[in-house]
């Protein structure tokens, strides 16, 4: 596309899911009030004009149970139907544990392939709106880990058309998760495809790595602005999907910069950076120059309150000190 529209990200999100209908007679979604709310389009308006374009058979509203609506969309996926099953908030997609975690993510492995699973799970999570702590969590590590789940965690508009689109292309079960934080972010949207497992440097560096997601991206892109003037120049890696994971990339940044930080907005402990810090010393230890680094909530739920939420998550301060001082201890030790 010549030239890309500005979309916020909801907006976005919504143009995929109406030319993703368009494209596809059968597809169909299924939602606590996704054609009642507000707009009429969910909570935060995703599915906007939805059932009025495409009719309440392919648009669903359903009872106030995730378990159930879960399982209905595993189901319907199962049975040859690609299905988008939108949850209010990740924090209730468990709930549904069983039926993504031990029926999608299994059934082509324990039928033997005679059947896929074109699932996706429209979710949101993170923290920055004052939802507490039942509706602020970052559970992607989770989804991470379980075989069979693809894992898609958009930071753009542009990515979260094309990874959208990509998601309701695939064979296989997707938790897609947005960042209710980022649903009015605006930016140009091509409206191409984007391949999983294929990462985006977000702003080019030589000095220092930095691999981050979702929120933490803009606040990476904060902290390389402010350490720029100090003459460090911080590249930022946006994975965009979790699983597949494109190390590759993060390897060749590594080599480049000789150094590694990563943050996550979801808790520090046993999040996924540990996984990517683990493969970068493999693979990567001899072009290290110090030890690689790891920023991430603390191990508490997501307070209510403003300023204690802001305390609990990752800041912008918190990214230039940590990537300061590890140029610095380099510059140090080599000098």
């Amino acid at each position: 596309m010549s030239n890309p529209q500005q979309l916020t990200i909801w907006r976005a999100l919504n143009s995929a899911l109406h030319d993703a209908f368009a494209e596809d007679p059968d597809l169909m979604i299924m939602g606590e009030d996704i054609t009642t709310w507000g707009t009429g389009g969910g909570i935060y308006g995703v599915t906007r004009k939805l059932a009025g374009s495409f009719g309440k058979d392919r648009v669903r509203d359903t009872p106030i149970s995730e378990e159930a609506l879960i399982s209905a969309g595993v189901g319907s996926a199962m049975a040859g139907t690609r299905t988008i099953v939108e949850i209010m908030y990740s924090d209730f997609a468990l709930l549904g544990a069983d039926g993504l975690i031990n029926q999608a993510a299994k059934a082509r492995y324990m039928f033997g392939g005679q059947f896929s699973t074109p699932l996706v799970l429209r979710t949101n999570g993170g923290s920055g709106v004052g939802k507490a702590a039942q509706h602020s969590q970052s559970l992607e590590t989770l989804y991470a880990h379980i075989p069979g789940l693809e894992v898609v965690v958009p930071s753009t508009p542009n990515d979260a058309y094309g990874l959208l689109r990509t998601a309701i292309k695939s064979n296989n079960p997707t938790i897609f998760l947005e960042h209710k934080g980022l649903y009015y972010d605006k930016g140009p949207v091509t409206k191409e495809l984007i391949p999983f497992g294929q990462a985006r440097i977000a702003r080019p560096g030589r000095h220092v790595t930095v691999v981050a997601t979702q929120l933490m991206v803009n606040r990476a892109l904060e902290a390389a602005e402010q350490l720029a003037e100090e003459g460090i120049e911080v590249e930022i890696i946006d994975p965009r999907t979790l699983y597949p994971l494109d190390m590759d990339t993060i390897y060749s940044s590594v080599r480049k910069t000789r150094h590694l930080i990563v943050a996550h907005e979801a808790v520090r402990d046993f999040g996924w950076g540990g996984e990517v810090l683990s493969n970068a010393v493999q693979e990567c230890w001899g072009a290290l120059d110090a030890a690689p680094r790891r920023i991430g909530a603390a191990r508490t739920p997501i307070p209510y309150s403003e300023d204690l939420e802001a305390a609990v998550v990752p800041a912008t301060a918190d990214l230039v000190a940590e990537i300061r001082a590890m140029c610095n201890a380099s510059a140090q030790q080599l000098a």
